[in-house]
């Protein structure tokens, strides 16, 4: 398999544009928006493209404007995936447990300038980074939205709040794959577990989609709007 669903409909690169700004967040090249006096904080963390698109630096910001300070790591360090390449052959040197491990001196930086509580949230390939640091008390709670690369196993050890917003079409975390993660989710303590599958929609929704289709926008924004619930249920 060369090129799995995941990598489908890569983002086109546009205006860079967004209220935030990019800079060094616990030695990682990072978009961020908000305010750091805020006392809580999301750590954004992309799919397999390029971290700086706009949508991200949009979608950052529509979390900051909910009272987060959020954080857009470049977890790929300038190497993200292109199309043509070998998706399996590109893996193993951007691997998702490196990402959660560089993902860790983040938290601590953020935690250093006051902030007391921090979710993070993964689109894709981010999605099993997110998954690693929900086995941790690093954070309060996670979001992971068509998430690649996840297994029973990886939800049996988290630890906090997670809510996995899945697509109905999705040859990565099919469904029935996504509704097994309630079946093994630890009973004690009870974590709170929240899965949606949204109709219709396929791997990626969330983030590479045609902005002049009125329906994928609303899909789109529904599962941002459902994400924001769940931090503003948790990470405040």
């Amino acid at each position: 398999m060369s090129s799995p669903q995941c990598c489908d409909n890569p983002p086109t690169l546009s205006s860079t544009s967004g209220s935030g700004r990019v800079e060094e967040v616990g030695g990682v090249k990072s978009y961020v928006s908000g305010s750091i006096d805020s006392n809580a904080a999301v750590v954004l963390v992309s799919d397999v493209y390029v971290y700086f698109h706009a949508w991200k630096r949009k979608l950052g910001d529509k979390v900051a404007a909910a009272g987060f300070y959020v954080v857009i790591p470049d977890l790929l360090y300038g190497d993200p995936y292109s199309t043509g390449q070998e998706f399996f052959s590109w893996l193993p040197s951007h691997s998702p447990d490196k990402g959660a491990e560089d993902t860790k001196p983040i938290i601590s930086h953020l935690k250093s300038k006051g902030i007391s509580a921090i979710g993070a949230a993964g689109f894709c390939w981010g999605a099993k980074v997110v998954a690693q640091l929900a086995k941790t008390d690093d954070i309060k709670a996670v979001v992971m939205l068509h998430p690649s690369l996840i297994s029973l196993d990886d939800i049996k050890e988290v630890k906090v709040p997670i809510s996995v917003l899945g697509a109905e079409i999705d040859q990565m975390s099919p469904p029935e794959l996504v509704r097994q993660f309630k079946d093994v989710v630890k009973p004690e303590p009870q974590v709170d577990l929240h899965v949606k599958i949204f109709d219709g929609c396929v791997h990626g929704w969330t983030v590479r989609y045609d902005v002049e289709d009125a329906t994928a926008v609303k899909r789109a924004e529904e599962a941002h709007q459902d994400m924001l619930d769940w931090f503003n249920k948790y990470v405040k």
